[in-house]
Formats: structure tokens, C-alpha cells, sequence
């Protein structure tokens, strides 16, 4: 008797093996995935999580974020509510002081989460401000906190400068397939994102890097993704779901269906086996607000995102932590 379903079984036995999928049974993945509802849907699920707890374990990763510098950005991101082609009501304000950072990290520390994303709006962090900010890492590292940064497409001198202060990982999303990506966002190329994955891998900066579903994309650019971030080597792999939000280009676009951000989460899983899958913004958009909103971790996922987002609203983090412990998830002390 098959123990998830014969397809299921059949995909994920290399996997559990310590493998990848081969060309043959990605397509067969890719033919079976996007169609596969109730009982069939379940049973990939099961055998997702079955792969993240052999290839991963079972203790999660925990992050959280702070909105350092928000608004004001010349990028044109049809998603972003910082985006300065947009008309938005999101906040803007200039980096905030380091003592402001460095307590929201230290909150943080305390309720048990190990890593603290620094993220700032724009193509790239000034010079100007590379000072503060390179202080508020090396702060936040004292403390025995993962300190990560988030501040665009930096110069390989100033990445320099960060992992000098401490940085534990530099974020940077390639956010969908190259092929899609001059649909979201014209002020910038695939390229120059996937250069500073390049420049952070050979300057041994473990590279954070994901990407924004429910843009229009296809399952092949959500492919080309998982398989460009593989080959790009990020251990973490953000993922986000699309919160329209009023304003935007995108402000009209559908909201997913749990149903397809759960094949999502269970195609990176698949792809991915031995990667942080992290699930972030627009969990509680597509999952809703209650304890069901951590369903992609019974899914594959290992890594959760929790408090607030850039510009939307989280879940309680005593909920999802309650939540977790409930489906066998272990939380490091």
C-alpha cells in the first residue's frame, strides 16, 4: 500500500535518498502538481513534509524584520507599495535611529526568534547611510542574534563592509523567473539582481533569496526560480504570497488560492530539498488570520516569518508558535 499515493511515492523516493529530481520526474511533477486537488493534493503535501523532515528536520527557523527606510523608492515593482511610481498609504520615513532597530531586534531575541532582517526601500542603500547601518548589524550580531540585511543591489565594497560588521546573511529576492520578470519591474534587470547573489557567494555571505507568487507568473517561471535560486546556492528561500494592495499596478490581481500556494510550497520543497523554504508576506492574505494560516508548514516549509511585514500586517506570534509546536515543529532555545 503506497504510503502518500503512488505518484507521490514514486517523485519523492530520490529525495528522501538525499537526491534531486531528475528532468523526467520534474516533468512528470510539473504535469501533476498544478492539477492535483483533494486526496491527491494531500497526499503531495504529506509526502513534501515527509522530504523536509529527512532533509531538514524538524526544528524551525524563525525570522523577523524591521522596516528601516520605507517609501520614497525610484523602483517600479508593479507590487510594491514603496514604489514611488505608486500612490499608496504606505509610511514613509528616513532610516530610523539604531537604538529604535537594535530594540525591535532585542524584543525579538527575547521571544525566541533567531534571526532579524534589516530592510531598507530603494535600489541601494546610500553611502551615506552604509555607516549606520553596518553599526546596527554589528550591534544585533552582539547579542548572539542572526543579523541580516536587506538594502538592494549593494556594491561588492560595501557587502564587504557588512559581513565585516557581522552580517549572517545579505536578502536580496530575484522574486520570479528572468522571463517574467520585465512584467514586474522595468527599473532594474534579473541580472542585477542575480549578480549580487553572485557577489555574496563569492564573498562567502550566505545568500537569502526568494520570490513573490501570484504576480501572473506560470508554473514554468515558478520553476525557473527554484531551479536559478539552486544554482545560486541560497540556503533560505523566502516565499511570498501577493497582497494586492491599493495603489500598486497590481492592486487588481487575483489573491491565490490556498490550494495553489500550498502546490507552490510543496514545488519548492520538491525542488529544493534541502533548503530553508521560508514562508513570509501574504500568509495571513491567502491562509487567513487564525492558527490555519500556517498550513504551507504542513507542506514542506521549515522557516516561518513572524511579527509584521514591510507594509502589511502579521499574525500573532504567540499564535504561530503555539501552532507550530502543535505540528511537531521544534523551536530552537
Amino acid at each position: 500500500m503506497p504510503l502518500f499515493s503512488a505518484f507521490a511515492d514514486a517523485i519523492v523516493r530520490p529525495l528522501l535518498a538525499g537526491g534531486l529530481l531528475s528532468d523526467t520526474d520534474r516533468d512528470r511533477l510539473l504535469d501533476e502538481l498544478p492539477r492535483a486537488t483533494g486526496p491527491a493534493l494531500d497526499a503531495l503535501a504529506r509526502a513534501a513534509d515527509a522530504v523536509r523532515r529527512v532533509r531538514v528536520g524538524n526544528t524551525v527557523s524563525l525570522c523577523a524584520i524591521i522596516s528601516a527606510k520605507s517609501g520614497r523608492c525610484g523602483e517600479d515593482c508593479a507590487f510594491c507599495a514603496q514604489s514611488g511610481h505608486h500612490r499608496t498609504a504606505a509610511p514613509e520615513h528616513a532610516f530610523l535611529a539604531p537604538p529604535e532597530i537594535t530594540a525591535a531586534a532585542a524584543a525579538m531575541h527575547a521571544a525566541g526568534v533567531a534571526r532579524f532582517g534589516i530592510v531598507a526601500s530603494g535600489k541601494a542603500l546610500p553611502e551615506a547611510e552604509l555607516a549606520r547601518a553596518a553599526d546596527v548589524v554589528a550591534a544585533i550580531a552582539a547579542t548572539g542574534m542572526a543579523a541580516d540585511a536587506s538594502f538592494g543591489v549593494l556594491s561588492r565594497d560595501a557587502l564587504v563592509r557588512l559581513k565585516a560588521a557581522g552580517l549572517a546573511a545579505y536578502h536580496h529576492n530575484l522574486e520570479t523567473s528572468r522571463a517574467f520578470y520585465p512584467h514586474i519591474c522595468t527599473t532594474r534587470t534579473f541580472t542585477d539582481n542575480l549578480d549580487v547573489l553572485r557577489t555574496c557567494k563569492s564573498l562567502g555571505i550566505p545568500i537569502c533569496s526568494g520570490g513573490l507568487f501570484g504576480l501572473g507568473e506560470s508554473w514554468a517561471d515558478r520553476v525557473d526560480l527554484a531551479l536559478t535560486l539552486l544554482e545560486a546556492e541560497a540556503f533560505s528561500i523566502p516565499v511570498n504570497f501577493l497582497s494586492p494592495i491599493p495603489g500598486t499596478r497590481l492592486a487588481q490581481q487575483p489573491v491565490l488560492s490556498r490550494d495553489e500556494a500550498r502546490r507552490i510550497v510543496i514545488l519548492l520543497r520538491l525542488l529544493l530539498p534541502d533548503r530553508q523554504i521560508r514562508i513570509c508576506g501574504g500568509r495571513p492574505t491567502v491562509f487567513g488570520p487564525t492558527t490555519d494560516n500556517l498550513a504551507p508548514m504542513a507542506a514542506g516549509a521549515d522557516g516561518l516569518m513572524v511579527g509584521d511585514y514591510l507594509t502589511t500586517n502579521g499574525a500573532s506570534l504567540d499564535a504561530d508558535k503555539a501552532g507550530l509546536e502543535q505540528l511537531g515543529f521544534v523551536t530552537p532555545p
